[in-house]
């Protein structure tokens, strides 16, 4: 078994991935400002897309065989892949599941990357800077996020390749 792996998630675990996506949310609700619903849910319109659009991937992230959090990637236009959601349990944190867990979702797809995150989001922004510097093949484009963005960030642009 390895330390930590990627797991395609199937039609199956859906539910899984769903109350995943939950705990996700709610770790973004402070720096969102998300609202609970009537059902004491934080609504993610893009769960079904995962598994209905063939562009678009979903992985648990296994920690020491342990459910640890989930990364969620995506084909852009030009052969380009897109973070959309990466996500580690609060208990997995600190110990490198975060960066073994990335390195093993880019080598799931040689090649161009871009991925963005929140300026609010503190860890993100220590984060994957290093991850990403440490893994890409050239240069790391770096640049703010996009205006018509609802929330201010930054975006890396970088190649990996194995």
């Amino acid at each position: 078994m390895e330390e930590v792996e990627l797991i395609r998630v199937g039609h199956d675990d859906k539910p899984v991935l769903a109350q995943l996506v939950q705990l996700y949310r709610y770790d973004f609700a402070s720096i969102r400002g998300y609202e609970l619903d009537d059902d004491a849910m934080i609504p993610y319109r893009h769960l079904d897309r995962y598994f209905d659009e063939p562009h678009r991937e979903a992985c648990f992230i296994r920690h020491r065989g342990k459910l640890a959090g989930f990364t969620m990637t995506s084909a852009l236009d030009g052969d380009v892949r897109s973070v959309s959601e990466f996500f580690v349990v609060r208990h997995h944190r600190r110990q490198g599941v975060g960066r073994r867990a990335a390195r093993a979702m880019f080598l799931r797809h040689p090649g161009w990357w871009m991925l963005q995150f929140d300026a609010a989001n503190e860890e993100a922004a220590a984060f994957w800077p290093a991850v990403v510097a440490a893994l890409a093949a050239d240069t790391v484009v770096s640049r703010p996020k996009p205006e018509t963005s609802a929330y201010p960030g930054t975006e890396l642009n970088f190649e990996v390749r194995v």
